[in-house]
């Protein structure tokens, strides 16, 4: 199977920060406030909005306090088959190693 990268992760940062934005703005909050809500310092807040940038615990911080930590759940779990194999051994425990790319 062959994956198709449309976005550039800066892209899709900048695309979270502007759903976060939109929330924010649905629940009437100022930068300011939402920052206060999460937990976050504003200047910190404040640069996620315009650039995408923030740690992973802060942007799990700003999912709580926009009620939607749930979201974060699906994140990484769809398993990816390689073989037919793999599908039909998914419920044996196996230990496995990543391979190195080349």
């Amino acid at each position: 199977m062959i994956a198709i990268n449309i976005y550039t992760p800066r892209e899709v940062a900048l695309q979270v920060a502007a759903r976060v934005k939109a929330r924010r703005l649905e629940l009437d909050l100022t930068q300011e406030g939402m920052a206060a809500k999460a937990g976050v310092k504003f200047a910190t807040y404040r640069r996620f909005e315009q650039t995408g940038e923030i740690s992973l615990r802060g942007l799990l911080q700003v999912g709580f306090a926009l009620n939607a930590l749930s979201d974060f759940d699906a994140l990484f779990a769809q398993r990816q088959y390689r073989t037919l194999e793999d599908v039909l051994n998914e419920g044996k425990v196996t230990r496995k190693r990543g391979r190195k790319h080349e």
